[in-house]
């Protein structure tokens, strides 16, 4: 236990340092790629910058993590298509013909 104390006093100023550097790259890339883009943008500061990163990461990204479970609810499903019997599958397809309607091809013989 004594060995990994040193993580304590290294991780805080490594997640700060972090934070800054990604508000930086964000800040320069904004300042370099926008205005020449779009002329009527205008460059921007670090904090808005970070406050970019930000609102991006909670948007499009994910904090990172442990590797996530991203694609796992849908392949990990026991109710999946391939465990299902018949007539689940036939239930499973009325069911979505109510919501969705059917699919297959109409007739064009005209009337």
């Amino acid at each position: 236990m004594r060995k990994k104390i040193w993580i304590f006093f290294v991780a805080p100023p490594a997640a700060v340092l972090f934070i800054a550097l990604c508000g930086e790259l964000i800040k320069y890339l904004w300042n370099w790629l926008v205005p020449a883009l779009f002329t009527s943008a205008h460059l921007i500061t670090f904090w808005q910058a970070l406050g970019l990163l930000l609102l991006c990461r909670i948007l499009f990204g994910s904090w990172g993590g442990a590797g996530g479970d991203r694609g796992k609810h849908r392949r990990g499903r026991p109710d999946n298509w391939e465990a299902m019997t018949p007539e689940e599958r036939e239930k499973f397809r009325q069911t979505m013909r109510t919501r969705c309607g059917s699919f297959e091809p109409q007739s064009t013989n005209p009337a």
